[in-house]
Formats: C-alpha cells, sequence, structure tokens
C-alpha cells in the first residue's frame, strides 16, 4: 500500500484496475457517474479508507466497493483485489436479462442486390 494518506478518485480506480485507463476513469468522474459517500465526486477529489465508491462504468452494471488499500501507481491483480471489497449487487439471474435480439441472417434490410431484384419483381424500371 502507499504511504500517502489519500488518493485521488480518478487514480485510484485506475491503480486497482476497475477502470481500464486512467482517462476513462477522469471521464467518468466528469460525467458525474462517480459518487463518493453518495456524493458527486470531481477527479480530484481524494479518497480515504473506508470510503464508498459508487460508479458505472460504459452501461455496465453499478459497481459499490468501499476502499482498503490506497494506490497511487497501477499494481497486480491480487494487489488490486485486496484494495477494495466488493458491495455490489449480484447480477440477475440469466433468464430475467435483458434478451438482446439476434437477427437471422438475411431478416435486416435488403442489400442493394436484394432491392433491385425486388424491383425486378414489382415491374419497376430503375430511371
Amino acid at each position: 500500500m502507499a504511504d500517502a494518506a489519500d488518493a485521488r478518485v480518478d487514480s485510484w480506480l485506475w491503480a486497482v484496475r476497475l477502470v481500464k485507463t486512467r482517462s476513462a476513469a477522469t471521464s467518468l468522474c466528469k460525467a458525474g457517474h462517480v459518487r463518493v459517500n453518495g456524493e458527486r465526486a470531481k477527479p480530484a477529489q481524494h479518497l480515504r479508507i473506508g470510503d464508498e465508491v459508487q460508479f458505472r462504468s460504459e452501461g455496465g452494471p453499478p459497481r459499490i466497493v468501499v476502499v482498503r488499500g490506497l494506490y497511487l501507481k497501477r499494481v497486480g491483480a491480487p494487489l488490486a483485489v485486496a484494495a477494495y471489497e466488493d458491495h455490489s449487487p449480484p447480477p440477475p439471474p440469466k433468464e430475467e436479462r435483458l434478451f438482446l435480439g439476434v437477427r437471422d441472417r438475411g431478416a435486416g434490410r435488403p442489400t442493394k442486390r436484394d432491392r433491385r431484384k425486388i424491383s425486378e419483381l414489382m415491374g419497376e424500371s430503375e430511371d
């Protein structure tokens, strides 16, 4: 753990591998998607051990973590997992997740070739 008594929210999220890049963490903070102890966090807001951080990245499920260790630089996965305590709600069962429709091949918008064939069958001219 770092010797510092506190760390910036954006750099901590990146350092403990909760966000892929530091700029992505900064963007999350600026967009208002990060809360520390229930309050909206700016990127430079400092964290202390015991703070609760809530965030949602790229449309994913909400994450709620409690800070257990402060790091200023990116650390390996085993150290990163020990730096926070995850209180995120469990994902919904597979049956309850939103169904993303999968379109069969050819069931979508007709291609240019298909439109020409349709026009030919309908007896329309291409003038």
